[in-house]
């Protein structure tokens, strides 16, 4: 019988986060994917350098692919580095691919990065949503209860 996979992800040390994903996307559902990198690319990783702002994921034949992920050369690399951009599998298990590529195809959904970081065994691993756009209005709407949030913190904290 296979083990329930946990709600959280054991995140011990966050390298690269899409913030304006959350902004931009209505998050369904998440999913851990490993990352299939070179020797240098985990070494630049280690030292906290990579971006994936501009980053998103897309199916080609059966596979998932991390596209347009900024992760920089490592300084010590010489010959041996790697390109920055170049694009990088994830590393999902058969049954998860072929939701996912089910729901891109199907119910016109994107696949976002969220999140690059190094589990409690020290491998790297990325926070993969699936997740729809969002229209103009429902950013407004997000921007205006960020907003009544952060006024409602405030009112607390002078009257609490």
């Amino acid at each position: 019988m296979a083990r329930p996979k946990p709600e959280t992800f054991d995140k011990a040390k966050t390298v690269a986060e899409n913030r304006r994903a959350r902004f931009d996307y209505a998050i369904d559902e998440k999913f851990e994917a490993g990352i299939a990198l070179q020797g240098t690319e985990v070494k630049s990783l280690r030292f906290g350098e990579g971006s994936i702002a501009e980053s998103y994921a897309d199916v080609e034949e059966g596979e998932i692919w991390l596209i347009n992920a900024n992760i920089p050369e490592f300084s010590h690399g010489n010959r041996f580095n790697h390109d920055p951009r170049r694009r990088r599998k994830l590393l999902l298990h058969q049954s998860e691919i072929n939701k996912l590529t089910g729901a891109v195809e199907r119910k016109g959904m994107t696949l976002v990065p969220l999140s690059i970081y190094f589990n409690g065994q020290g491998r790297a691993k990325v926070e993969l949503a699936l997740a729809k756009g969002k229209k103009a209005h429902d950013k407004r709407a997000t921007q205006k209860e960020r907003d009544w949030k952060r006024e409602q913190g405030r009112l607390l904290k002078d009257h609490g």
